[in-house]
């Protein structure tokens, strides 16, 4: 019983996933909640499909019965990880997502114990998120042991697939955050812009509510942590006009109107497209005496790079290397594990240097 199942095989990403795995010489289910769709992709790609709604327990376990791992790729993760991975600890599987919503790591965090006891692993963000910046985190931690900030930096993208754009409209807030002392807490949007050096000189980038502010603290044990994203006036202008507008944008029927325009929105990046948007991650970190270690990583695009990651991973948990209850990338797989990738390289940014006072980097801690 060495399987691997694909929830929301038929979206986007779920179908870059979907046909790397079977590439890969995985055993691979693709599944989800739409028969046509999931026919058709079966037909395609050659793979045995399963039917099953996420929030029907009976046909959920009847999925997974036989299943090693699953990787949920169906999004919104905050309706779609509790039930999956809920019937991934009554069948004894394995849960991945490719999520980045940093509640669901929070809440799946708080079913650790279970899986312990239960003998399965949980771990969300098997996907460039949080893969790529977990993974740069416990890097530049380790070469600074005794670090008290960690900054975490991504380059600016323009593509969209039509599930992350649904997902972002729903989490859209009036505050980002981020953490302070070992706890999470919230400013104010736009509060936290610094510039960074993504290989071309440095940019201007705005603070975001990542998930790595909490699974990155899991990982490397890092009290204070920011993630930040590039972008220009116009891209800050219009994340800070998304903050002032975000009570109305949840109420009902404003959802319902901004559910509709999402479903005219392009499914997804093509690959000449996602060939010619390739990302950049900056990481940081500084100890008490201001000294700071900087690295930065190459990658593919993200729609690119996720289903490198999320197979890599499946196939790890299905040759034993896994670890029981909540985990992150880089605390199972270490610090290297996204240099295995085609199109990924790291480097170093010179040795451990003191940041001075009149420096851009001390605006957030002053």
């Amino acid at each position: 019983m060495l399987r691997l199942l694909i929830y929301g095989a038929t979206g986007f990403t779920g179908q870059l996933i979907a046909q790397h795995a079977r590439d890969s010489g995985v055993e691979t289910i693709v599944a989800g909640r739409n028969r046509a769709a999931l026919e058709s992709l079966s037909q395609r790609l050659q793979l045995p499909c399963r039917v099953a709604e996420v929030h029907d327990s009976s046909k959920l376990d009847a999925a997974l019965r036989d299943v090693t791992v699953a990787i949920n790729v169906a999004g919104p993760f905050s309706e779609t990880a509790r039930p999956l991975m809920e019937a991934c600890l009554r069948t004894g599987t394995h849960y991945l997502d490719v999520g980045g919503e940093l509640p669901v790591f929070q809440l799946l965090q708080g079913y650790d114990k279970q899986a312990r006891a239960c003998g399965s692993m949980i771990m969300p963000g098997v996907g460039f998120v949080v893969v790529a910046t977990d993974c740069m985190a416990a890097y530049v931690a380790a070469r600074m042991p005794q670090a008290r900030w960690l900054r975490l930096a991504l380059s600016r993208t323009d593509l969209v697939s039509r599930g992350s754009y649904a997902t972002m409209l729903r989490l859209l807030r009036e505050t980002v955050s981020v953490r302070r002392d070992g706890r999470l807490c919230a400013v104010g949007v736009g509060e936290f812009e610094r510039v960074f050096d993504f290989g071309d000189g440095e940019r201007i980038a705005t603070a975001v509510s990542w998930a790595d502010v909490f699974s990155a603290h899991y990982t490397t044990g890092i009290a204070n942590i920011e993630v930040y994203v590039e972008a220009d006036v116009r891209a800050r202008w219009l994340y800070q006009l998304g903050a002032w507008l975000a009570e109305p944008l949840q109420m009902a029927p404003v959802q319902k109107v901004l559910s509709l325009q999402a479903q005219a929105w392009p499914q997804g990046p093509s690959e000449r497209q996602r060939a010619a948007a390739p990302r950049v991650i900056v990481a940081e970190v500084e100890d008490r005496y201001r000294r700071c270690v900087r690295a930065r990583l190459y990658t593919p695009d993200g729609y690119s790079f996720t289903p490198l990651s999320a197979v890599a991973i499946a196939q790890r948990v299905l040759a034993g290397e896994w670890q029981a209850g909540f985990q992150t990338p880089a605390a199972v797989y270490g610090a290297d594990l996204p240099l295995t990738f085609s199109g990924v390289r790291r480097e170093d940014l010179g040795t451990p240097q003191h940041l001075t006072s009149d420096s851009p980097d001390r605006q957030t801690f002053a």
